[in-house]
């Protein structure tokens, strides 16, 4: 029988500095990308990847994000009384059902690898998913279930898209055997924000991952990495040593919405994909000089 990936883990426990002043009560997550957040988008991806349970690792001020997957009765009571039937629709709708969400803090903001860690009581023995919601992505078919049909069902698998050598040295790269024209490959290692001349390809990881408990045997030992935080992309080299390790091209487009280019960008495009919306801003874009 096929190994299922049934848990997702979502780190939102981090500051969102370079959106300040917004993120100053906001959490980052929860910053909207048309009109839904960020975190909104993360959770929809999992779901149509047959995700099961949801675990978000929280921090300090991050209740938005608990009260964002609950109802809100005073809301939907309202919405009943004006028979705003759509909108009480699009409330309800994507909610996970009860007893699906679980959250956990992490008290110390002491890197991704850090954040992983602190959801280790509620994995158990299972393949899980992390999704940063920081990374979105337009794609015919979703990032994660893209990853969930070509996991091999053993050891572990990233996302990754090549990076031009100039921001090679903002992201985690792979050390990668590949053959030509495959999408899927097998990773020998990963090295986290090398200087362009040290990387081993050119391929970068972007915030999906399926992992295997196997990863907390080193994230135990808690040892700093670059920054002086727990790096995620460390425990993966090491895991990519152990286990079988897999990196998948993703077929889409992603944005980075952890800068404010990348999230304006993102704002854009996602808003000419809807019908509502696509000629009105498209005639304004026509009008902008720059």
């Amino acid at each position: 029988m096929a190994v299922r990936v049934r848990k997702a883990v979502f780190p939102v426990g981090g500051l969102g500095t370079r959106f300040l002043p917004a993120t100053k009560a906001l959490p980052k997550e929860m910053l909207p990308l048309v009109d839904k957040p960020l975190i909104h988008y993360a959770v929809e991806e999992a779901r149509a990847a047959g995700i099961e349970e949801f675990i978000f690792v929280t921090g300090r001020g991050k209740s938005a994000i608990e009260d964002h997957f609950d109802h809100s009765h005073e809301l939907e009571e309202l919405l009943e009384r004006r028979g705003s039937w759509e909108q009480l629709n699009s409330l309800r709708d994507w909610l996970p059902p009860p007893g699906k969400v679980a959250y956990t803090r992490q008290q110390e903001p002491l890197g991704l690898g850090h954040a992983v860690w602190c959801a280790r009581h509620l994995i158990g023995d299972e393949p899980f998913a992390v999704l940063l919601a920081d990374d979105v992505f337009l794609a015919p078919t979703p990032c994660l279930k893209q990853m969930v049909d070509a996991y091999p069902g053993k050891g572990g698998m990233v996302a990754v898209e090549p990076v031009d050598s100039a921001h090679i040295s903002s992201y985690g790269v792979i050390d990668v055997k590949r053959k030509n024209g495959e999408s899927v490959f097998e990773v020998r290692g990963l090295v986290e924000k090398p200087l362009p001349k040290d990387a081993p390809s050119n391929l970068a990881v972007v915030g999906r991952y399926i992992l295997t408990p196997i990863v907390f045997d080193y994230l135990n030992r808690q040892e700093r990495g670059k920054g002086g935080e727990i790096q995620l992309t460390d425990a993966l080299s090491w895991m990519a040593g152990k286990a079988p390790f897999y990196g998948i091209q993703i077929n889409g487009k992603r944005f980075d919405c952890g800068n404010k280019s990348g999230y304006l960008q993102a704002n854009i495009a996602f808003a000419l994909e809807r019908e509502d919306l696509r000629d009105e801003l498209a005639a304004y874009l026509r009008t902008v000089k720059l």
